[in-house]
C-alpha cells in the first residue's frame, strides 16, 4: 500500500505543479510574489496577483499534457506486463520555480526484471511513444482548430491593444533580448499552422506559449522526440537496436551521438572570436579549453578501454566546428541541447545492454519500428524554444 501511495502523491504534486507552470504560461505572470521581482512601485500597480481563477484555468494545459504523459508511461507499463516483465507503475517527477518551468521532468517506469529479448526490448520501448504520439497528434490538432479571437491576447497584454493586430510589428522591437519565447517548428507544427489552422486566427510566434493546448501539444511532441533519439537505453535506442541488432548498434550509436554534439556547438565558438589581443584572447582561449573538458566528459562512456578516446573525440568535434563556423559564419546550432547529451554520454550511456536473445523481428514490428523513426523525425525541433 505504502508504495501506491508514493506513486499517487507524486502525481498529485505533479498535477499541481503542471497546472501552475500551464497558469503561469497562459496569463504571463507568475504565482510567486511581485515584491520578490521588483521593488519599482509603479510596476507592482499594474501586476494583477495569480490566484484560484487563474490556478483553475491551468487544467487547459496540465489536463492535456499530463494525459500524454501518463498515455506514454503506460504504454510501457502494460506492454511490460503482457511480457511478463516486472515493472514499477509510473514515478512522476514535479518541477516548479515560478514563471518559466513546464510543471515537470516528466515521469519514468523502473523495470525490475534482466530483459534478455531483443524483442521484448523493442515492445517495450515502442509502446510508449507511439501511445503518447497518438494523443499529443489529438491535442495539437484540438489546439489549432479551436483557436480564439486573437484580441485574447489583449487580456494577457494590454498594452498590445493601441496596435492592434498588427502588434508583432511594434512591440518586440525595444524589448529586451531574451524576453520573448517563440516555440522552433518540427515538420508536425509546421503542417498544422500552414494547412490546418484559420491563417486569421494564428497568434504571433512570441504569443503561442499563452495557448495551453497548442504549448501542451508541442512540449508533448518534443519530450517525444527527445525520447526517440535513437541512441543508448532511450525509446528510440530500443527502437533502432531491435531492428538493426546488436553489432550495426555497436558503431552507429556512437556516430549518431558525435552527430548530435557536433550540431548541439556549431556556431558556439567562432574562429572570428579568436581575432583579439591581450586578456581577452586568453580568456576565449580558456573558454575553449572549458567547452572541450566539457564534451571529453559528455564522449568519456564511448570506451571503457581507450581513455584517451574521448579526449580525442572531443578535440576533432571542436575542431570540426571551428572549421564549419569559418566556412559558414551565419551557421548555428542550439547549444540548449547540452544539457540533455550530458545526461546521456555520462548517465544513460550512449550504447544499448546487451541481450542474449537476438532474435529477428517480424515483418509487423520492423513496419511499427521505422514507423517510430518517423516520427521522431517529423517531431524533432532542431532549435525548439527561440528566445
Amino acid at each position: 500500500m505504502r508504495k501506491y501511495l508514493i506513486h499517487l502523491l507524486l502525481f498529485v504534486i505533479t498535477l499541481i505543479t503542471n497546472t501552475i507552470a500551464g497558469a503561469e504560461w497562459m496569463f504571463g505572470r507568475s504565482f510567486l510574489p511581485a515584491e520578490w521581482f521588483t521593488d519599482d512601485p509603479e510596476v507592482l500597480k499594474e501586476i494583477i496577483p495569480m490566484g484560484w481563477p487563474e490556478f483553475w484555468a491551468g487544467f487547459k494545459y496540465s489536463g492535456p499534457f499530463l494525459a500524454i504523459l501518463t498515455v506514454h508511461e503506460f504504454g510501457h507499463y502494460f506492454t511490460a506486463k503482457a511480457n511478463k516483465v516486472r515493472v514499477t507503475l509510473p514515478y512522476y517527477i514535479p518541477m516548479w520555480f515560478g514563471g518559466s518551468s513546464v510543471g515537470t521532468l516528466g515521469a519514468f517506469i523502473k523495470i525490475q526484471d534482466y530483459i534478455n529479448s531483443r524483442r521484448k526490448y523493442f515492445d517495450i520501448g515502442i509502446a510508449g511513444p507511439l501511445a503518447g504520439f497518438v494523443l499529443a497528434l489529438i491535442v495539437v490538432w484540438y489546439g489549432f482548430t479551436h483557436l480564439p479571437d486573437p484580441r485574447f491576447i489583449f487580456d494577457i497584454h494590454p498594452e498590445y491593444a493601441q496596435y492592434g493586430l498588427d502588434y508583432g510589428k511594434y512591440v518586440y522591437k525595444n524589448m529586451p533580448e531574451g524576453s520573448a519565447l517563440a516555440l522552433g517548428d518540427n515538420l508536425l507544427f509546421w503542417f498544422f499552422k500552414t494547412y490546418v489552422a484559420d491563417p486569421a486566427l494564428l497568434p504571433h510566434p512570441y504569443e503561442m506559449i499563452h495557448y495551453p493546448y497548442l504549448l501542451a501539444g508541442y512540449l508533448a511532441l518534443f519530450f517525444t522526440s527527445l525520447n526517440l533519439i535513437p541512441i543508448g537505453q532511450l525509446d528510440g535506442g530500443h527502437v533502432l537496436y531491435a531492428l538493426i541488432g546488436r553489432d550495426r548498434f555497436r558503431w552507429v550509436a556512437p556516430v549518431l551521438f558525435t552527430g548530435f554534439v557536433f550540431y548541439a556547438g556549431l556556431g558556439w565558438f567562432t574562429v572570428a572570436e579568436f581575432a583579439t589581443d591581450g586578456e581577452e584572447f586568453y580568456q576565449k582561449l580558456l573558454n575553449l579549453g572549458l567547452y572541450v573538458f566539457f564534451l571529453s566528459i559528455c564522449f568519456s562512456r564511448i570506451s571503457e578501454e581507450n581513455r584517451t578516446l574521448p579526449w580525442l573525440m572531443a578535440l576533432s568535434v571542436v575542431t570540426a566546428q571551428l572549421v564549419l563556423s569559418w566556412a559558414f559564419p551565419t551557421i548555428q546550432g542550439y547549444p540548449g541541447f547540452f544539457a540533455f547529451i550530458f545526461l546521456l554520454g555520462r548517465f544513460l550511456g550512449v550504447y544499448h545492454p546487451e541481450t542474449e536473445l537476438q532474435e529477428p523481428l517480424d515483418t509487423k514490428r520492423k513496419v511499427l519500428g521505422w514507423l517510430a523513426l518517423f516520427i521522431f523525425v517529423i517531431s524533432f525541433s532542431p532549435k525548439p524554444f527561440i528566445f
